[in-house]
């Protein structure tokens, strides 16, 4: 029985296997060597003075390295807090003083772009660097101390595996709030096991997958990608995504079977050039993180009709919710499909009551992944996490379920699909209109590329809608135009006042849209 994430390692004796288990460019390792250059990792980790519960921060760019101190951090029983290689050294810094780190994993030439903002992290006492070495000066503050990674290593002796159990905290994942800083989400070893184990099982996948990792180990949807590729004995191929045209030779070359990716790849994929690219060993591709607009799934579709294609919905707080089936995408492509194995979802009305068939109500999440909460938060943890709904009377212990704050509906037959946020929908002139459904219309032209639709106060209204869009590779049109083409389908109350076309609309560090930063800057 698999209860912790370094059990990951020794599926299947995969720790004895000479099998490939990490690809980055030239350089591979397998199982065997993986699993060594973990433990080695985790017994450093525990001589340099870190203790069970401990947090870790990460930061690292996708490598062999960021994979094995993963998985190094919680073998050692400690809290890894991976942050997003994209940010900048203040939001770094953030992260750090909110999780109370008290060691940092990065490499040498970030540590000095990181520079005295170290010193403001109370609870910092040392930094473990990798890479190539640079002169760091007086960048490091004097309370720091600095350890060279392959020289902790080689000095290390023994296995550094803490024992745990599966309801200790392995990690902390930072994900954009609605607003102000990012908060952290407390995951289990059974969390992030369980996660894998769930979607191991939809996506079918076995050691003869070859996974590209594009998607940040930070990001939820990106991490899982390397649990559920360790659960089966398959191989992970670690790539940044550079453009379109260099993912595609990626995925042809390394004869990928597998690849995970949010609604910003995909529409920048279909409008590379496919000219002689074979994709017939891509076996699927799952998508989360937004809306798959319904015409490029078809489009995808049609130039890879061998290639399974999974919708999916999830959220940071419960890890995966949904999945559609890849036969039921030509037919509802608008759908999120129906409950992950081991997990329930639930519809509820504003009085906790189940919904009725395609009556909109909030989406909860009752499950083993369900995560522990928000660290350091206990306000906002007792508004998302709750009492379920559904438990029986009488029960002596209440089972904690996540409130997504997503509106949905489910069809007679039982498949659910998104209708919105509770905390973005637009009150205006007495209805009540989910953004989301204001963006279709837009997408339904065929011009637009991105859409993110808002309210904003207004005395007669209550709240009038904006709308801000990016348009498609070649196409033209200014906002007059869009809301003309739009009007003609829309309600009334449901028209937007202004439409803003822009060049780009801005992104958080997962690659979703920023929509509080998209209103601040249409404005």
């Amino acid at each position: 029985m698999l209860s912790l994430v370094s059990d990951l390692l020794t599926v299947k004796e995969n720790h004895h296997d000479a099998r490939p288990c990490v690809v980055h460019g030239p350089r591979v390792r397998t199982y065997g060597e993986l699993h060594e250059d973990v433990r080695k990792l985790a017994g450093a980790l525990v001589v340099a003075g870190v203790r069970p519960g401990d947090r870790v921060a990460l930061h690292l760019e996708k490598s062999i390295e960021e994979v094995t101190a993963i998985m190094a951090i919680p073998m050692a029983g400690a809290i890894v807090v991976n942050v997003n290689a994209l940010l900048k050294a203040r939001q770094v810094r953030h992260i750090l003083a909110d999780s109370g780190a008290q060691v940092l994993v990065t490499s040498y030439s970030r540590l000095k772009t990181l520079g005295q903002e170290l010193g403001a992290v109370d609870r910092l006492r040392t930094v473990i660097a990798c890479g190539h070495r640079v002169a760091l000066g007086e960048v490091v503050p004097e309370t720091i101390r600095v350890v060279d990674m392959s020289s902790a290593v080689a000095a290390a002796r023994g296995s550094g595996q803490v024992p745990r159990i599966d309801r200790d905290v392995a990690a902390i994942l930072y994900t954009s709030g609605s607003t102000g800083l990012p908060k952290g989400v407390v995951l289990s070893h059974r969390n992030l096991v369980a996660g894998a184990e769930s979607v191991a099982s939809y996506l079918e996948s076995t050691s003869d997958d070859r996974i590209l990792s594009i998607l940040p180990f930070s990001f939820d949807y990106g991490l899982n990608q390397l649990t559920t590729s360790l659960l089966v004995g398959a191989t992970i191929v670690l790539k940044a995504h550079l453009n379109a045209a260099d993912t595609l030779r990626t995925l042809q070359s390394e004869r990928i079977t597998g690849l995970a990716g949010i609604p910003t790849l995909w529409s920048q994929l279909l409008q590379a050039d496919w000219e002689g690219i074979n994709l017939s060993a891509l076996r699927y591709i799952t998508n989360s993180g937004g809306r798959f607009p319904e015409d490029l799934v078809r489009e995808f579709r049609r130039r890879a009709p061998h290639t399974r294609v999974f919708l999916m919905y999830g959220l940071t707080e419960a890890f995966r919710s949904t999945y559609l089936d890849p036969d039921q995408v030509d037919v509802r492509p608008t759908s999120i499909g129906k409950a992950i194995p081991n997990a329930e979802i639930l519809v509820v009305n504003e009085q906790g009551q189940p919904c009725r068939p395609n009556e909109v109500g909030e989406l909860i999440h009752r499950g083993a992944h369900v995560a522990l909460g928000y660290w350091n938060d206990p306000a906002l943890t007792a508004e998302r996490f709750r009492r379920s709904p559904a438990q029986e009377q009488g029960l002596p212990i209440d089972e904690i379920v996540v409130f997504s704050g997503d509106l949905v509906r489910r069809d007679e037959e039982g498949f659910l699909y998104f209708v919105g946020r509770k905390d973005h929908m637009i009150k205006t002139s007495g209805f009540r209109v989910s953004p989301t459904e204001v963006e279709e219309y837009f997408y339904n032209t065929g011009l637009v590329q991105d859409a993110v639709a808002w309210g904003v106060v207004d005395p007669v209204l209550g709240e009038r809608i904006n709308v801000a869009v990016t348009l498609r590779t070649g196409a033209s049109a200014d906002g007059d135009t869009l809301l003309a083409m739009v009007s003609r389908h829309m309600p009334s109350f449901m028209v937007p006042k202004q439409v803003h076309v822009m060049d780009s609309l801005p992104k958080t560090s997962s690659g979703k849209i920023d929509r509080p930063s998209v209103c601040a800057a249409a404005v």
